[in-house]
């Protein structure tokens, strides 16, 4: 039996899996890393600690299952995209990286000769002026890391999303590609002509040889190439030493960013299919085909993926807070000391008594891009309890998918009769219910949570000629548990008339 292994280098963590020749995805490894919040609003990572737990989750993978030694066919990476990395021709980082959610370029986002291309930076790059994407992050780093902005220019350095930098490293510095998913999320590339855009390369003042080669999904990354010596020094064991050595010479076949990675895995694939993950944000990705559709509710629009020269675009609306919602109630508030534990105190109750929570912790999202925006707790009173709140932390999650996946009924005249849904925070049944109400269609759940290294695999398996088409692959999709919608009309109105009420509270209250 011929394997892929499946990388998916998360927010929070990475993990990696086996996917067979028959769709088959193994159970995966798990390896968490630290967040650290050096200012309020900021969010960074520390590289190389991120490529380090690449490399444990595959040696635990391969550990887990010695059949694979030596039958690793291919190797697919799905990656969070704006995180943002400055690195050396040796592939050590400059600093540490600056995470999707970080607000601190919010005051670039806002100079005129940046607020001027606002209009123009739509469309060609389908995305909408704010901290959340690379391009500020990158000039961020340019302005802020001593000699690096000489340093890109005279092709010593090197910008990156996580994709580009893991396809460096893992290939010894032969390759430095990435792939036009996450090229698309850095505001710098022309989703059209898919390439980097040059008026908004001088606009950010960013070399194009510091970035990463754009290319098709399905495409050779380069070979795998593990030095035994840097595992050795970062304290990997003999059997975990030879597992990881016998990947090399393996290639890296596909590479796609989470949400499309997610996309792909659920098997919508055709034009009209959507998805959300809930995994610490949210995500709501619509296939458009092969024509982008440009959002006029603030939406965003990205390449989703392309194999063998046909790419596919996709409609996408971005919750900063979802399961990091969850990560809030239990972490900061103490109200919980499991997210298991969540549902229960919401079916204690009849419902929230009014509270609504906008949980704008680093700034709104999707359709408002208000990065200075703070999260607020309305319709408190003195019968306010915990459990008030942890539903209303629930709840929250989903009135902001539900929003999104109107505009994007608005924005495509397109109402799928289904939304296929996946993530951890999918084990919460009060909240899958919740949405399928709300929304007034049917969830469904994908028998495993973890589509987003699904995809990656089947991209990666594609290109390696493992499965013959994408079309191929749609046997593989397993469903697991539905939801019916059954809240009338006027009660999912009201309930999104309160959200609403209390996001114009958080828009009015001088946070924004």
């Amino acid at each position: 039996m011929k394997y892929i292994l499946c990388v998916d280098q998360g927010t929070t963590s990475t993990k990696a899996f086996l996917l067979d020749g028959e769709g088959n995805l193994s159970q995966g490894t798990h390896v968490p890393f630290k967040q650290y919040y050096p200012q309020p609003g900021w969010v960074s990572h520390d590289a190389e600690e991120i490529y380090v737990s690449v490399l444990k989750a595959c040696a635990m993978i391969l550990k887990e299952h010695p059949e694979a030694k030596g039958n690793i066919e291919a190797m697919g990476i799905t990656n969070q995209r704006e995180t943002t990395i400055a690195f050396s021709p040796s592939g050590k980082p400059f600093t540490q990286a600056i995470v999707w959610q970080c607000r601190r370029t919010s005051d670039i986002c806002r100079r005129p000769e940046i607020r001027e291309q606002s209009r123009r930076i739509t469309e060609i790059t389908g995305l909408k002026i704010d901290p959340y994407f690379s391009a500020t992050k990158m000039l961020w780093l340019l302005e802020n890391v001593r000699s690096l902005r000489q340093r890109c220019a005279a092709g010593e350095a090197y910008l990156s999303t996580i994709d580009g930098f893991l396809v460096y490293r893992l290939t010894g510095g032969r390759s430095y590609a990435s792939d036009y998913s996450n090229c698309s999320r850095t505001m710098l590339f022309d989703i059209a002509r898919k390439e980097y855009d040059p008026e908004f390369l001088d606009l950010f003042g960013i070399p194009e040889g510091c970035l990463a080669k754009p290319v098709e999904s399905c495409a050779d990354y380069g070979m795998i190439d593990l030095k035994e010596e840097y595992l050795k020094d970062n304290g990997f064991e003999e059997e975990d030493i030879n597992n990881l050595l016998s990947i090399n010479g393996v290639h890296i076949t596909g590479v796609l960013g989470d949400q499309p990675a997610a996309l792909l895995g659920q098997n919508a694939i055709h034009k009209g299919e959507a998805k959300t993950t809930y995994g610490t944000g949210s995500f709501t990705l619509m296939n458009l085909g092969t024509a982008p559709v440009f959002s006029k509710n603030g939406l965003l629009t990205s390449c989703a993926w392309s194999i063998k020269g046909e790419t596919s675009y996709a409609l996408e609306g971005s919750i900063f807070q979802a399961g990091s919602v969850i990560s809030w109630l239990k972490d900061e508030l103490g109200f919980i000391s499991d997210p298991s534990e969540c549902d229960g105190f919401c079916n204690s109750i009849e419902d929230c008594g009014g509270v609504y929570l906008v949980p704008a912790f680093t700034g709104l999202g999707a359709p408002y891009w208000k990065p200075d925006a703070r999260g607020i707790l309305t319709g408190l009173t003195r019968g306010t309890g915990r459990a008030q709140i942890i539903r209303a932390g629930v709840e929250s999650i989903a009135y902001q998918v539900t929003e999104l996946v109107n505009l994007m009924t608005d924005d495509t005249g397109i109402k799928a009769g289904q939304m296929k849904v996946d993530g951890g925070v999918c084990a919460s049944s009060f909240l899958m219910q919740l949405q399928s109400d709300l929304l007034g269609v049917t969830l469904t759940r994908a028998l495993s949570d973890e589509m987003t290294a699904m995809g990656a695999g089947l991209a990666a398996g594609i290109q390696a000629g493992i499965y013959e088409s994408i079309e191929a692959t749609s046997k593989f999709y397993k469903a697991g548990a539905s939801y019916e919608p059954k809240m009338s009309a006027f009660e999912v109105s009201e309930k999104m008339e309160g959200y609403r009420s209390a996001v114009r509270a958080t828009l009015l209250s001088g946070n924004d």
